[in-house]
């Protein structure tokens, strides 16, 4: 038997998560200048990162002989959520969250519910704990929380949901989510991914931390690499109950966070500017993409998130067509939606970029 053949089944049965093309990458693929490249497929903060974690950075470089220390972080946000700090969970990236609470709760013989067209990350973690997932139909390209509360067995211990959800970038209104919650048996635990948390208008906005007191079952986790625009320093967290968020902790490796992302996200956590202009960037960007993809005769799924996916049909050939013009998007084919494209909003020059570039590639396919 081959070395390799002798690894566990559950990793050989994982697809590996493939990342958004980096601009490096394209440019020496297509012979570009970088500086004509636009990149629109991870999802991140076009304003880059909020001034306040620059500042914190640099500040920070002068320690980094020094193991890290979170308590600022966890302080924090202790006080901007109004929980305990013994109930914030620390991750390098909210994916490592997502991770520590499938180490927790998932192994052979259990059982993790997702939804079709839901965030990679969830059948990876799932998988990579042992588990047996299963995948509920989407309704509308979203959550069938009906469908998910019926797909849950007496093995099912984790049930994940995104609210809004990658790659779709649908909601779910708060009061059927809690109606969910209500309806969610007491030993299952629910993940409430809110990494796009921060896009949803704030009439359609709800605290859900509040709930925590309610559901002891309830995990929510985010990120600061949203719009706080710190995706390369990796860093997101997890609010529990104190039990649960003790249990990640036994599993969490020491120093997941280091000191650099530490000190940026306890800086960016209080600039509030950065955020309500990112918002603001977003909500104005998120109307000239829609205009223009509905000007150009496609269907899109309205989002609540920082992009839109839209259907392009032959979908690989017109991301190839926006590649040679050096606009970068992210097919979204292993989400079991072969014939659409995901875009993220950008600046008004990018997103011009980005419907320029399509208007061509649209052109040149009649």
């Amino acid at each position: 038997m081959a070395l390799c053949d002798q690894s566990l089944p559950n990793v050989r049965a994982i697809s590996p998560y493939l990342p958004g093309k980096p601009m490096t990458q394209l440019a020496r693929e297509m012979g570009l200048p970088l500086e004509r490249i636009v990149k629109l497929a991870s999802n991140e903060n076009p304003l880059g990162m909020s001034p306040r974690a620059r500042v914190a950075i640099e500040k920070a470089i002068s320690s980094l002989e020094r193991y890290p220390d979170d308590f600022d972080l966890k302080n924090a946000l202790a006080s901007h959520s109004g929980l305990e700090m013994e109930r914030i969970v620390l991750g390098n990236g909210s994916n490592d969250v997502l991770d520590l609470i499938a180490r927790v709760f998932l192994a052979p013989g259990r059982s993790a519910i997702f939804s079709q067209h839901a965030f990679a990350v969830y059948p990876l973690a799932s998988l990579s704990a042992g588990a047996e997932l299963i995948a509920v139909p989407a309704k509308e390209y979203g959550h069938d929380l009906e469908a998910m509360r019926h797909a849950i067995q007496a093995h099912t211990r984790l049930i994940w949901i995104a609210n809004p959800n990658n790659p779709t970038g649908t909601f779910v209104p708060s009061p059927q989510l809690k109606a969910f919650m209500q309806a969610v048996p007491a030993d299952v635990v629910v993940v409430l991914d809110e990494a796009y948390n921060d896009y949803i208008p704030p009439a359609e906005r709800t605290d859900t931390t509040a709930w925590l007191a309610e559901f002891p079952n309830l995990v929510i986790t985010r990120t600061f690499s949203k719009i706080y625009g710190l995706a390369g320093l990796r860093i997101g967290y997890a609010l529990a109950s104190a039990e649960i968020a003790d249990l990640m902790n036994r599993v969490r490796q020491p120093f997941n966070c280091n000191n650099l992302a530490l000190a940026a996200a306890t800086a960016a956590l209080d600039d509030h500017e950065f955020v309500a202009r990112s918002y603001a960037l977003n909500r104005s960007g998120m109307e000239q993409i829609v205009a223009g993809i509905k000007r150009f005769g496609l269907t899109h799924i309205p989002s609540h998130g920082n992009f839109v996916a839209f259907k392009a049909g032959d979908a690989p050939t017109l991301n190839q067509k926006l590649l040679k013009q050096g606009v970068i998007v992210r097919p979204i084919g292993g989400y079991g939606m072969p014939e659409w494209l995901r875009v993220t909003i950008g600046t008004e020059l990018e997103n011009l970029r980005f419907l320029e570039a399509l208007e061509i590639a649209q052109r040149r396919s009649v």
